[in-house]
């Protein structure tokens, strides 16, 4: 009897079907075609790619940033969001936190929420904790987990260091709570738990 080969199963994208690249080589080959048309996210995502050296790219944050700015130059929030990283961490820049935060704001004001916690971030580090509250919470709107654990966690240290100032009440963090669920109600699909299954981006945040 002739053996039965078996076909190997191939991964398909849960959004639109189609085979999902196997080799680093797929990968980038597929990126650089969009970023040959101008493509905003895959110039980000390509700076990405040299920012930490993967998909076989030599890491090169230099690289990096030329291309986060010209995703920036789109309209790619997340790009300004990279660029903002590179000077508070100092990555093929001079560490300048002014810097940092001028390219955060204007990843936040474009949307991104990761932008929106860290300016949170940068205000309960100076004492405004009310100015930091009001970031956190807008973060949380959009399903940014990280930004409803930081209120948790000004609300359970608030409880015992009233006098420190650094609290938030268990309004804030009752309404967090909720514009969390909310935003969960709202984006929750079958659809979306078949794509967090697939790909860890794909999770919710």
């Amino acid at each position: 009897m002739h053996a039965v080969l078996k076909k190997r199963e191939v991964s398909l994208c849960p959004f639109c079907r189609t085979p999902t690249p196997e080799t680093d080589e797929e990968v980038i080959g597929k990126l650089m075609k969009r970023v040959e048309v101008g493509d905003a996210m895959a110039l980000c995502s390509l700076g990405c790619d040299y920012s930490i050296g993967e998909k076989g790219l030599p890491q090169d944050y230099v690289k990096a940033l030329e291309l986060w700015h010209q995703a920036a130059k789109l309209g790619c929030a997340l790009a300004y969001f990279h660029i903002g990283n590179a000077y508070n961490n100092g990555n093929g820049v001079v560490r300048d936190k002014k810097k940092a935060t001028y390219y955060y704001e204007l990843a936040a004001m474009r949307g991104d929420v990761g932008a929106r916690h860290n300016l949170g971030v940068f205000e309960q580090q100076a004492g405004n904790f009310e100015r930091a509250l009001k970031h956190y919470i807008i973060a949380v709107e959009s399903g940014f987990t990280k930004s409803l654990e930081t209120i948790q966690r000004m609300y359970l240290y608030g409880t015992l260091m009233e006098d420190k100032g650094e609290i938030a009440t268990k309004e804030d963090y009752t309404k967090a709570s909720q514009a969390y669920q909310n935003y969960l109600h709202k984006v929750k699909s079958s659809q979306r738990d078949e794509a967090a299954a697939f790909r860890y981006r794909y999770k919710y945040l």
